[in-house]
């Protein structure tokens, strides 16, 4: 059974009902369960948590270092093109938006990636707007397999494919792939998405489970916090996660809240979610899924993200420019978004370590066949 079968089975009313007016007791029993369940994470996320965030705080913390250690894995985004053919209204890079496009050779994508070598990471995540033309499969096989020899770890966060596209770049270099459906809610997400193939919800929502039968090692989702209500979108990325866990046990899977911020041409956030909320958040689902990665990104500012390191946070991004060629060029095409954290990597890295955790910067290495 897919994700999208198993949705509408979700007791999707009393979850909400629980993260919006659960009990004392009902935290209580969330906080010390061996195995909390989807009705324990609601509890978490209710006002009555909040009221107890040094206890979620204290859970989560003895629970991250337990499964992961004092480590934190750094990753850089490295963005192929802003060409898009979606109308996503949260979106700088949306087709109707006049701004300066530019898709990278593969000869600029290699010397961005040099770039961040040079600067110490290990682990890049390819991110492209949806253009079926200027971002084909075949562009992106031909970028991996130009930096599959120079990468230990290549992701992408591309157009949705299918399970033999997916095939064609595992084989090419990729071990990750990283798909958020952006919101959970189906009648915001038809609001927000205005044209285009991701106007599909049932495809996109799909779309890690078919980079999980194509052979992807690693797992991204998320929710982008601020077009819907926080709390529903928590409980969806919640059971996703604990789905792909029980069902693609061979990928390792990571989660990701990132807020809506200010970009060119889009729309502000008409559900806004604060600090306090989003670190409830990230305990909560910490104390549910002990062993998926929670990535954290430069979208946070910089106060936010030290303090959440050791609460459930187990990859963060740094130096980050969210352009094409935005290492090398940063002035030849606009931003999908303004970055809040702009420490460069040794700031990050050395921020990491005041902050009593070890970054690092490879953790995995690709075995290529020849």
């Amino acid at each position: 059974m897919s994700f999208g079968a198993e949705l509408p089975r979700l007791p999707l009313g009393r979850l909400l009902e629980t993260a919006r007016n659960a009990g004392d007791d009902e935290v209580d029993r969330a906080l010390v369960a061996d195995r909390p369940d989807l009705l324990d994470f609601a509890a978490l996320l209710s006002p009555a948590a909040d009221r107890r965030l040094e206890e979620l705080a204290r859970r989560a913390r003895d629970l991250t270092t337990r499964r992961f250690g004092d480590v934190i894995q750094l990753y850089a985004p490295l963005y192929l093109s802003n060409e898009c053919v979606e109308t996503c209204t949260y979106c700088s890079f949306a087709l109707p938006n006049p701004i300066r496009r530019r898709t990278l050779s593969v000869e600029e994508a290699v010397e961005e990636a040099e770039l961040l070598i040079e600067r110490g990471f290990r682990h890049l995540l390819l991110v492209a707007g949806e253009h079926p033309r200027h971002v084909s499969p075949e562009y992106v096989v031909a970028v991996l397999e130009r930096l599959r020899c120079r990468v230990p770890s290549l992701s992408v966060e591309v157009q949705p494919q299918d399970v033999s596209v997916y095939r064609r770049w595992v084989a090419a270099g990729a071990e990750g792939l990283v798909a958020y459906q952006e919101t959970y809610d189906r009648r915001v997400y038809e609001r927000v998405h205005l044209a285009g193939r991701k106007r599909d919800y049932d495809w996109r929502l799909a779309t890690v489970e078919r980079g999980a039968e194509a052979g992807m090692k690693r797992l991204g989702i998320g929710a982008l916090l601020g077009l819907a209500d926080w709390r529903l979108e928590a409980v969806h990325v919640a059971a996703h996660a604990a789905f792909l866990v029980r069902r693609h046990w061979r990928s390792f899977v990571t989660v990701s809240f990132p807020r809506l911020r200010r970009a060119a041409f889009a729309i502000e956030a008409p559900r806004p979610v604060g600090d306090r909320e989003l670190a409830r958040l990230v305990c909560a689902f910490r104390i549910f899924q002990p062993d998926v990665g929670i990535v954290l990104s430069t979208r946070e500012s910089p106060e936010f993200r030290d303090g959440m390191l050791s609460l459930g946070v187990t990859q963060m991004s740094a130096g980050s420019r969210t352009e094409p060629g935005g290492y090398t060029a940063p002035e030849e095409a606009e931003v999908q978004f303004d970055v809040v954290d702009s420490r460069s990597p040794e700031e990050v890295a050395e921020a990491i370590r005041v902050g009593g955790r070890d970054p690092v910067w490879k953790d995995w290495e690709a075995v290529l066949n020849e």
